[in-house]
């Protein structure tokens, strides 16, 4: 989600449209693939396999005039891809590291307005641009630390001025996808943590009970559909952080017919550990230097010591 000024327009757009949203998702796409078994031989034939259908996808955007997405695409083609598919606004899952070595492995979940095209546009504020920003990060504050980090896009993000932005709808489809690749990294014996940006921390929220996490960092979040820590079910960490110049801080934090999210994470009374973050705003959260990406590093790299408030 980019927000400037117009942070409390999707709400109005919501009330305009109604709360049939709120039990429907406003878009749809593939369903991640299921993930491999965590071995090199696996890992080496989903790279591959995946990589044939990228090149194929390109060419088709190409040859439809879509140059965004055939720029994103050639882009992705030439990283590791654990799953892809483009059918609607479509699915990928970008790695950076070795899965089958790591111990820890972070992964970043969008918000709105995130689709295939804009995968890598938006430097670090773009999943790809942000997983590889955090990647660095992470081995310049602990080069020893063996952690692998991925991008994942596997739900349909709203748009940000739509009513499906306060609605918890498309949320709900990620929260579905996002849970059997949790829990077969935790399987192989990963420590998980999960970063959730604006809309993707109401994912990550509907997500979090009972999944084998060891934190959950939300950050520019409207909410986590969730009155408190307590109320998320799950014995993970449970970190928030605000930009000084985030204007998501202007969203309502409510819940009434359907539409909002509930409680803001950064208050007192919901729980979470309050990281420092800066005074950017809602898009520098991982920009290369800033004390938030830092701080979600040592977060991903499980050093909460480190975090500084």
């Amino acid at each position: 989600m980019r927000l400037r000024s117009l942070a409390a327009v999707p709400l109005v757009a919501a009330a305009v449209f109604g709360t049939t949203a709120a039990v429907w998702p406003s878009a749809t796409a593939a369903m991640p693939q299921a993930p491999p078994a965590l071995t090199a031989e696996a890992l080496h034939a989903r790279y591959a396999a995946d990589a044939r259908a990228i090149a194929t996808a390109e060419r088709t955007a190409a040859r439809d005039g879509d140059s965004q997405l055939a720029s994103a695409l050639a882009s992705l083609g030439t990283r590791h891809v654990l799953f892809f598919n483009p059918s609607g606004q479509g699915v990928a899952a970008m790695v950076i590291g070795n899965l089958t070595t790591a111990t820890r492995v972070a992964i970043l979940v969008p918000g709105s307005d995130t689709t295939l095209a804009t995968f890598f546009s938006r430097g670090s504020s773009s999943p790809g641009g942000g997983a590889e920003a955090l990647a660095a990060e992470a081995h310049r504050v602990g080069p020893g630390g063996r952690l692998a980090v991925i991008a994942w896009l596997g739900y349909p993000a709203p748009a940000m001025l739509s009513p499906g932005v306060m609605t918890s709808g498309d949320a709900g489809q990620g929260a579905q996808a996002l849970r059997p690749l949790v829990t077969a990294l935790a399987r192989h014996g990963d420590q998980v943590a999960l970063l959730c940006h604006s809309y993707g921390s109401v994912v990550c929220g509907l997500a979090a009970p009972h999944l084998p996490v060891t934190d959950i960092a939300v950050f520019g979040s409207p909410g986590m559909d969730a009155s408190s820590v307590a109320s998320l079910d799950t014995k993970a960490r449970v970190w928030a952080g605000r930009e000084g110049g985030d204007s998501i801080r202007f969203v309502p934090h409510i819940r009434l017919l359907g539409l909002g999210f509930g409680a803001d994470p950064m208050s007192p009374g919901f729980g979470a550990r309050i990281f420092a973050t800066g005074d950017s705003g809602h898009s520098g959260y991982l920009d290369p230097g800033s004390v938030s990406l830092r701080n979600l590093a040592y977060i991903a790299l499980g050093d909460p010591a480190a975090v500084t408030r």
